[in-house]
């Protein structure tokens, strides 16, 4: 018989606390939501929802384009 693991339900960090908008300057926050190699993580793995990952995506994006973050590697 295999025994089946304890996983934690995933939950929305900018539900629980709150968060207005996802501020793209904020540069520690949205790191912890790319690969090392800089693409953006999945709703899936990170727990967010759907607005706040589209809102998430946005700010990356911003980010990048006025070089904050670097883009993705190949």
């Amino acid at each position: 018989m295999q025994q089946r693991k304890f996983q934690r339900r995933k939950f929305c960090r900018f539900c629980s606390e709150k968060v207005e908008n996802i501020d793209y300057k904020n540069t520690k926050v949205l790191r912890n939501y790319l690969t090392e190699r800089g693409k953006i993580l999945p709703r899936r793995m990170t727990g967010t929802c759907a607005k706040h990952q589209r809102e998430l995506t946005e700010s990356i994006e911003r980010a990048r384009n006025i070089a904050l973050l670097a883009f993705a590697e190949k």
